[in-house]
């Protein structure tokens, strides 16, 4: 099977409501779509979800890496030789992870249609039968996050993140409120997204909410400090987990040297896709830390490909895939219950794109004769 082609779609996905974190306000979720075609007739699809205040990377800019140098330059391969796609991506273009992570992704997709198994199966098989689903609440007033935590608790959620960190005082007051509102059993993660930035602001956060039994503080600190994570995790019992400080195995192995975070939360648009994705995944392990796989908010096409990894992997403990739950219109379906969620055994992603629906939510579109 060798790769002949391939299609770009950029695509605006639609926000049900606005998404509000530390650093930016989302009403819809720009996201880019490679479908690759082989000389076997078979057909996969990536998804590339670009976050500028994450990885750099924009939306006009992932199209034209793509288009201009990352699937030219795939031509003729076959998508089983990952490992040797990742290695020409690389020494083609420095960086560009959530680029790297669409041409993945569709690679994946391609090797379980071939081999007839779901992308699990190439990861190491099913560990988990089913996987929970957190309610993900945006930064709103402490009263309206507490009203929205006790819905989601009642609607049969099972645990809630809350993204904070605009206001060191009106953030202890939204963690209490939410706290107060769904009883003291309920698990409850706390995500600043870097919004205190120093160790000094993040630590007078905490200590004013540890009394309120949360599971985990994602990310206090700015991005590329990582002694000052380092410094909060010292300085705390909450577990501290690493999140747009973690990209690929560099981070990796500075955040384990230094005792950085307790819990890694990857996301395939940071560090590349499936194939690097599963490396961090290791490399936690034999560290003695947890995983979550996160979202750049994707549609459903790059969540199942997250799912798949979370499916297969024993130290991956909690995801945040719930992207396709927020969107008005999305290009596939999940088959998300209230609170759960659990993967077919078909081949591939085991999800179908919706021509219709790609085609309407399309802005651009480029044929790349590869």
């Amino acid at each position: 099977m060798r790769i002949t082609s391939a299609t770009i779609y950029g695509i605006h996905l639609p926000l049900i409501e606005p998404f509000i974190i530390s650093y930016h306000k989302y009403v819809n979720m720009p996201s880019v779509i490679v479908e690759l075609h082989t000389d076997e007739g078979i057909i996969g699809y990536g998804e590339a979800t670009p976050d500028e205040h994450v990885t750099g990377e924009t939306f006009d800019g992932v199209i034209a890496a793509l288009s201009q140098f990352i699937l030219p330059a795939i031509k003729g391969e076959n998508p089983f030789r990952i490992e040797a796609i990742h290695e020409k991506m690389d020494q083609l273009l420095y960086g560009n992870p959530t680029v790297k992570a669409a041409v993945d992704i569709a690679c994946y997709d391609l090797m379980g249609k071939k081999a007839g198994v779901p992308v699990y199966d190439l990861l190491g098989g099913r560990y988990y039968d089913q996987l929970e689903v957190p309610k993900v609440l945006s930064i709103l007033e402490p009263d309206e996050m507490a009203k929205q935590a006790r819905k989601a608790m009642e609607e049969g959620y099972s645990s809630i993140k809350l993204k904070v960190g605009t206001d060191v005082r009106k953030d202890v007051e939204r963690i209490k409120a939410v706290r107060a509102a769904v009883g003291k059993n309920f698990p409850i993660r706390v995500d600043a997204n870097q919004g205190w930035q120093t160790s000094s602001q993040a630590l007078s956060v905490i200590r004013k909410i540890e009394e309120c039994d949360i599971d985990w503080i994602e990310q206090p600190v700015v991005a590329d400090d990582i002694d000052a994570l380092a410094e909060v995790r010292s300085k705390t019992k909450i577990p501290v987990m690493i999140d747009e400080g973690l990209h690929g195995l560099k981070e990796m192995r500075e955040v384990i040297a230094k005792k950085a975070a307790d819990k890694i939360n990857l996301k395939l648009m940071k560090c590349g896709g499936l194939y690097r994705g599963s490396q961090l995944v290791h490399m936690a392990e034999m560290a003695g830390m947890t995983c979550q796989v996160g979202s750049m908010v994707e549609s459903s096409l790059a969540s199942a490909a997250g799912l798949h990894l979370a499916t297969a992997k024993k130290s991956i403990q909690s995801h945040e895939l719930v992207g396709p739950l927020m969107f008005s219109k999305d290009i596939a379906h999940l088959p998300f219950t209230t609170n759960s969620i659990s993967l077919s055994n078909k081949p591939g992603f085991g999800i179908d794109i919706d021509p219709f629906a790609l085609e309407q939510m399309t802005t651009r579109k480029i044929q790349v004769d590869v």
